[in-house]
């Protein structure tokens, strides 16, 4: 587990859970959980294997060796999954299987130490038959023939055998934590902090002046990385070293070629501002965030590729298994459509695509923001279907027209008097008009735009309000520059993102 993380048991039946999981429980745990979803789904997992340990222990004491053939059987099954991981090389059962074995050792032994110390023996009521205590009753006491009292455990005994369980399940815990999140490797950190991305040939836009207001709670214009939302399939990051990246470019194309990272970063790279949207985003939702991209135009490679002229969709694919359907038009358009391998002037977090992820605006990243990417399959949309179309959700995925209230906030105690309502718009690839605010179902207003960095990006607003004491509504709505009205009609996230007017209940006291 420690040098194969992505092979550990518990990354193993971690993803094939994601897998296996049908859309309505991921949409769930997103909703609950947001983007700590993998670190609930990682407690759910140690929680059950707690359970499981202690049913395969009572197992073992009672009816051995069933208790460690169980636990045994679950290494293989282990195996069995991580063999069938995309990516899985020939030693990836070795992991599961060494865990299933050194448990079912351990467990062997334990059970040997409890029983050493005599509480199994203790715990047993002394049995005796009816026609024994009868013939016992017709006979004149023995004193000699008096079955000895069995022995309670020693406190040492006891302890020695608490501290090996303890140790056992200690040493269980930190390997399954190390081999879950230390093993990211440390050698692909150290290579992403010495990579030094050349200059671009084409800089992002300068940040206009009035692009952000100064109030308090406001979401960020440039969203931090650390505070970048992170929605995806891999419950144990990719560990992908760039002197070992390829990007293959193939299907439906006259000429297929393979891209390597040192010929990726030769290559005129372009700066450009696009803000990222997840489709499993709530109205009012957080799973959003804008960022200043370095990449090189994905347009330029298929180009070089020459599509068939009936292919219609790309299909990227990422080294953990993960597919997405982009439509071809997106990728040729015009839009700011690259192979990303900055991230607000850094190179790529090792969470958010590192080495290579794509970047497309106006698109959900279900079907464009492919991370850690390495394929790039020219097709057909009724020819291959993605990993997110084949569990219900739409195949092309726009961005739809959206706003959210940041503050006031429901629990920030706000007292009468004068404050403001501000948040943010976004509409990515057509850009945002105006944003109306709605105060107790009064007449609608309109509020203040701060000037947006681009039509790829969220833009902020605010509106000045003299807050009464009592209860209130607040609503709003935005409009598009292509003159379309946020609709007021609430759905949710599946099939192609969530639709309404975010609203916001407040007291003010």
């Amino acid at each position: 587990m420690l040098v194969a993380a992505a092979s550990s048991p518990f990354a193993v039946i971690g993803a094939t859970l994601i897998d296996l999981a049908p859309p309505w429980a991921k949409d769930a745990a997103i909703s609950l959980f947001g983007t700590a979803d993998k670190a609930a789904l990682l407690v759910g997992i140690g929680l059950v294997a707690v359970i499981l340990a202690a049913l395969a222990g009572w197992l073992e004491a009672r009816f051995p060796p069933w208790g460690a053939i169980v636990v045994g059987v679950f290494g293989l099954v282990g195996a069995v999954a991580a063999t069938t991981r995309p990516g899985a090389g020939g030693l990836a059962w070795l992991p599961s299987v060494v865990a299933g074995l050194a448990g079912a050792l351990a467990l062997r032994l334990l059970v040997r130490l409890l029983a050493s110390t005599g509480v199994s023996a203790a715990a047993r009521p002394l049995a005796r038959t009816s026609a024994a205590v009868q013939a016992a009753a017709s006979e004149p006491l023995d004193p000699g023939a008096l079955r000895p009292e069995p022995q309670l455990p020693s406190r040492t005994s006891r302890r020695a055998f608490f501290a090996w369980a303890g140790a056992a399940a200690a040493a269980g815990i930190l390997a399954a934590v190390v081999g879950v999140r230390g093993a990211t490797s440390a050698t692909v950190a150290a290579v992403r902090r010495a990579v030094k991305l050349p200059a671009p040939v084409v800089a992002a836009s300068p940040v206009p002046q009035g692009a952000e207001f100064d109030i308090a709670g406001l979401a960020d214009l440039v969203t931090p990385n650390d505070r970048f939302y992170r929605i995806d399939t891999a419950l144990i990051v990719p560990d992908v070293d760039p002197a070992d990246w390829r990007l293959r470019v193939h299907g439906m194309v006259a000429n297929e070629f393979e891209l390597t990272w040192d010929e990726l970063l030769a290559l005129p790279l372009e700066e450009s501002w696009t803000t990222l949207t997840c489709v499993s985003n709530e109205v009012g939702g957080t799973l959003i965030g804008n960022a200043r991209w370095l990449g090189y135009p994905i347009r330029e490679l298929l180009d070089r590729a020459g599509p068939l002229a009936d292919a219609d969709m790309v299909l990227s694919r990422s080294v953990d298994g993960f597919t997405a359907s982009t439509p071809l038009e997106a990728l040729t358009d015009g839009r700011n459509a690259i192979l990303a391998v900055g991230m607000n002037g850094t190179p790529l977090p090792l969470e958010h695509g590192f080495p290579v992820r794509m970047v497309v605006p106006g698109l959900y990243g279900y079907v464009s923001a492919t991370k850690w990417v390495t394929e790039l399959e020219v097709t057909r949309f009724d020819r291959a279907t993605a990993y997110w179309t084949t569990r219900g959700w739409s195949e092309r995925g726009p961005i739809k027209l959206e706003s959210r209230i940041d503050v006031p906030r429901k629990a920030q105690g706000l007292r009468a008097g004068d404050t403001v309502i501000a948040g943010v718009a976004w509409h990515q690839g057509v850009g945002i008009a105006g944003v109306e605010v709605q105060v107790d179902d009064g007449p609608w207003q309109q509020a203040q735009l701060a000037s947006a960095i681009s039509d790829d990006t969220w833009v902020q607003w605010s509106m000045p309000w003299t807050a009464t004491v009592g209860d209130h509504l607040i609503r709003c709505r935005a409009t598009g520059k292509d003159g379309q009205t946020q609709t007021d009609q609430r759905r949710p996230p599946a099939p192609d993102g969530a639709t309404g007017w975010h609203e916001r209940f407040l007291t003010v006291f």
